[in-house]
């Protein structure tokens, strides 16, 4: 009788660094094995010390997660261009029609995450990927993977529309720009990469989600589980806009239960880094 070979699935929890809290809960799930990989918001404001946090774990993955869309950015030009908004970066469709406008060049996205990148350098970094997927945009795509080859960086993400009922217009819209954007951007790659899980619950991962989307999962194929789990403090976060679309909580409780492990042993799913 034939043997299946094992489904390779990496746990890849977004927006470490996002704040404290959030960055505690991730390592909680990388202590247990829970999460195998992490992407570094690098304009965190005490970054310094959330890397430091990271010595405290052993088999974790970790990338870039290249920010245009949250908090300050780290170089003068880019702060000088946002003036609009006080210095910082605006959400992404105001940031997308700036680049799209020219307002903003890819010189100055190139410096500014450089500056992301090198202030990670301390650390093995094997992906790139982006926060709100900007990096998807085909004006931006090629930039990421010009960064990840001089930084010697194997992997950047190819996120992947996600059509799993039920949607609504919103979804249908987002997915139809993502595969669009995924169709142009997969030509550019030279190498291969994870199958992209997670974008239809982005933020709110649930077991009913991933039993679903486990069971369609291929024998000897990789692939990449987006999530966002973490501890909340309200101390730390009391913006509605993030609270309303995240359950970090939620997603950290699911992805330590029994029941998810459950899931990785019924369909022959081992988790796995970026590199075997």
């Amino acid at each position: 009788m034939m043997v299946k070979e094992p489904i390779q699935l990496i746990i890849n929890a977004d927006d470490y660094g996002y704040y404290p809290c959030i960055s505690k809960g991730i390592l909680e799930a990388a202590r247990s094995g829970a999460v195998t990989a992490t992407g570094i918001l690098a304009n965190s404001p005490d970054l310094a010390a959330q890397l430091e946090w990271l010595d405290s774990v052993d088999n974790l993955d970790v990338g870039v997660h290249l920010n245009l869309t949250f908090g300050q950015p780290l170089t003068a030009v880019m702060a000088d261009k946002l003036a609009r908004w006080h210095g910082g970066f605006p959400n992404a469709y105001a940031m997308s029609a700036m680049l799209m406008t020219r307002k903003i060049s890819l010189d100055d996205v190139r410096g500014e995450w450089r500056a992301q990148i090198e202030a990670c350098r301390g650390k093995n970094l094997r992906f790139l990927n982006s926060h709100e997927h900007i990096h998807m945009l085909p004006v931006l795509f090629p930039l990421a993977l010009e960064l990840a080859r001089d930084y010697d960086i194997p992997q950047v993400r190819l996120t992947q529309a996600e059509w799993l009922a039920p949607f609504g217009v919103s979804a249908l819209i987002r997915n139809t720009l993502m595969q669009t954007m995924q169709a142009v951007n997969q030509r550019r790659l030279k190498v291969n990469t994870p199958l992209f899980l997670g974008l239809s619950r982005s933020g709110k991962l649930d077991y009913n989600y991933l039993a679903t989307v486990f069971a369609k999962l291929k024998p000897g194929q990789r692939y990449e589980l987006m999530c966002h789990p973490g501890r909340f403090d309200t101390a730390e976060i009391s913006d509605p806009r993030l609270l309303s679309y995240h359950d970090w909580e939620g997603e950290l409780a699911l992805l330590l239960s029994p029941e998810v492990r459950a899931l990785y042993e019924k369909f022959g799913i081992h988790l796995s880094h970026y590199q075997l």
